[in-house]
């Protein structure tokens, strides 16, 4: 069992080392990264801030000389990436612990995003208490608020840092215990107002052997999903609710980015896609709308969630985007057309149903997509049993004949 544990060793040196001794006393190795640039490090690292800025594509000596702190975090937040990567595929980093204030957080949850999801990963920060998604993005990292400052050892940091060090034994040295499925993997999407169709594709996907993955469609669950498939751990995708798309394209809150919708289509596993809650664009509350929007229809989800309506111009280039994306797929790839309305509140007189918004999607979808794309038109909703199973089947067809 070993542990990498990275950090600023020229200024936590004496919290990174009881960190260590924790871990050590329990029959733990440690592997320490030293990240600080500026002074000489406290205690002994097994890997020093001169390798990892070589490893980050610079040198310890340009990074002191210039003296630019935001530079340098960058280059020891690559670097740090890269040794762990290189110490995991050695197979000598079964777990990653960090700890510090806003700089190390920054460092320290680089090296940890490199690595795969299930690898333990853990950072005590003074950040934890606040906005974490810079820090985790779409990765399974565990935070832990040090209440106090990282700055020296007293009763309150000794009890967090050991708490840290011990909560790490016991993800590294102990076996779960229960068995691991095996079964081919799929990845789904899903929102609250395509729950329905997921839940019941999801049944018969189940029942036929599959082990589903639900993600939440709210930008960094889109990521986590696209990360998984390029990682091999999902084998087909039912993308019910590419909604991501409308807040990328518009400027809403829940973008997962450009890339989404790539991972599949690069990696050539079967996919069926849906243009599942592309009838919105998500905000937080009512009033922080931007200005330039108003006079636009709204749905107020929850106090902290604002739905808008978009527009027909807006879906036209939604139908354009998905289906180049599609085109681009190297594996079986199908578009499932839920012609009576993409979620609940697209249905025949819910308050988004929009015949022209939709109408301008599925033209732009139909137009844009190249013959090598299967097309699935359906008269049901989204939500109708009809057009999960529907979708469901037809990728269970698709992992058949390639599990053939």
């Amino acid at each position: 069992m070993s542990v990498v544990i990275v950090g600023t060793l020229d200024t936590k040196g004496e919290e990174i080392g009881f960190a260590r001794d924790v871990l050590a006393a329990q029959g733990v190795e440690v592997h320490l990264v030293d990240v600080g640039v500026m002074g000489d490090p406290e205690i002994e690292p097994d890997t020093t801030a001169a390798e990892v800025a070589e490893a980050g594509g610079s040198s310890l000596a340009a990074l002191r000389e210039d003296g630019d702190r935001g530079a340098a975090m960058e280059v020891m937040g690559d670097g740090a990436a890269a040794i762990a990567t290189r110490l995991h595929e050695a197979g000598t980093l079964d777990g990653i612990l960090g700890l510090g204030g806003s700089g190390n957080t920054s460092i320290a949850t680089s090296a940890m995003r490199a690595l795969p999801v299930g690898v333990p990963k853990l950072m005590v920060s003074t950040m934890a208490s606040g906005d974490t998604e810079p820090y985790v993005g779409a990765t399974d990292i565990a935070m832990l608020y040090s209440v106090a400052d990282i700055e020296g050892l007293n009763q309150l940091s000794r009890t967090v840092i050991s708490n840290a060090a011990l909560a790490m034994v016991g993800m590294v040295a102990n076996d779960p215990g229960v068995a691991l499925s095996e079964k081919p993997t799929i990845g789904m999407t899903m929102f609250g107002v395509t729950t329905p169709c997921v839940q019941a594709a999801r049944e018969v996907l189940e029942d036929r052997g599959y082990e589903t993955i639900v993600f939440h469609a709210t930008g960094t669950g889109g990521r986590a999903m696209e990360n998984l498939i390029r990682e091999g751990v999902i084998d087909g995708v039912l993308d019910v609710t590419t909604t991501e798309w409308a807040d990328e394209l518009v400027g809403g809150v829940l973008s997962a980015g450009p890339d989404r919708l790539d991972a599949a289509a690069e990696r050539g596993i079967p996919q069926v896609v849906a243009p599942g809650a592309l009838d919105m664009v998500n905000f937080g509350p009512r009033d922080s709308v931007p200005e330039e929007f108003e006079g636009r229809t709204f749905h107020v989800h929850n106090p902290q969630v604002t739905l808008m309506r978009t527009t027909p111009d807006e879906n036209a280039d939604l139908g354009r985007i998905i289906a180049e994306k599609l085109n681009a797929a190297t594996g079986p790839t199908a578009l499932a057309l839920p012609l009576g309305g993409v979620s609940m509140l697209d249905e025949d007189g819910a308050e988004f149903d929009d015949s022209e918004a939709d109408g301008a999607l599925f033209d732009a979808l139909r137009s844009n997509l190249d013959e090598s794309v299967e097309l699935i038109e359906s008269e049901a909703a989204i939500n109708d049993d009809a057009f999960a199973r529907t979708i469901a089947d037809k990728l269970d067809s698709y992992m058949q004949i390639e599990r053939s």
